[in-house]
């Protein structure tokens, strides 16, 4: 499932000639239990501040309306299903953004892609490092403790105000909470909420983004593309020390190479950036 927020151009084109040039495409894909409506807001500001551009927003399997997906539940099986979509949306885009799980889809993406992506392409790698994941322990911003949280609350509720409670009860701030509750839909047959999302497919690419290395791309980035990796300085992901010099020895390796890049920090910012 996808939106696609175009800016006033892309439409006004269309509207006038069918036969216009694809506009230039920026892909967004969310983290572990978030969904395509994360990126809503942001998306449309950048429509305005970009009219000509247009601004793709994907579920991931296992969230939003594309819970039902089938297969493996994995880092690459998410990679290959958003360029299946862009092959059949016929779309090359210029610019991937992944947050936290979906940062190391766009890795996976750029690795299996032989021709979709178009060349030049930017990446852009928010909080998540291309291997193993060292994260801390704390409530309220890690993915395993918020699934396993999830677990204990029931499929169907009767109000958002219940999982509000219940969540905070557990120890995780009223903020995460909230944003919890954007994954809760009204059933068809009854006053209650369900839940979009498939949990225990989701756990299953929780532990794919623990144990999915690709670091041989960062090591060889294909010609063409520059990866931009974005640190939150308050983090639950220990960035190492290793980490960051294996990213600034690519740096300086890729340039050479027609590719690029580059590591950003974010300041006084927390994993869901």
């Amino acid at each position: 499932a996808y939106d696609l927020v175009q800016g006033p151009l892309v439409r006004w084109s269309e509207a006038r000639d069918k036969a216009t040039p694809e506009p230039p495409t920026a892909v967004f894909l969310h983290g572990i239990l978030g969904c395509r409506k994360n990126w809503a807001s942001f998306a449309r500001r950048l429509a305005k501040e970009f009219p000509a551009w247009q601004f793709l927003l994907v579920d991931l399997r296992c969230h939003g309306d594309s819970s039902l997906m089938p297969g493996s539940h994995t880092v690459s099986s998410s990679a290959l299903d958003v360029l299946k979509l862009l092959g059949k949306l016929r779309l090359t885009p210029r610019i991937l953004v992944g947050h936290s799980f979906g940062g190391k889809v766009v890795l996976s993406m750029i690795d299996q892609a032989a021709k979709p992506l178009a060349r030049p392409v930017q990446a852009w790698i928010l909080d998540a490092t291309p291997g193993e994941v060292r994260a801390r322990g704390g409530g309220e911003d890690h993915p395993a403790e918020l699934i396993e949280a999830l677990r204990r609350l029931p499929a169907q509720v009767p109000s958002r105000r219940v999982v509000l409670n219940s969540l905070t009860d557990f120890g995780f701030s009223e903020e995460i909470a909230k944003w919890m509750t954007t994954n809760l839909k009204p059933a068809r047959d009854s006053s209650d909420l369900f839940w979009t999302f498939d949990l225990n497919g989701i756990s299953d690419m929780y532990r794919s983004y623990e144990d999915t290395n690709l670091w041989n791309l960062v090591d060889n980035v294909p010609e063409g593309v520059h990866l931009n990796f974005l640190r939150a300085e308050r983090s639950l992901h220990r960035w190492a020390h290793e980490d960051i010099q294996r990213i600034d020895d690519a740096e300086a390796s890729a340039s050479n190479e027609g590719a690029g890049v580059d590591l950003h920090v974010l300041e006084d910012s927390g994993h869901w950036v």
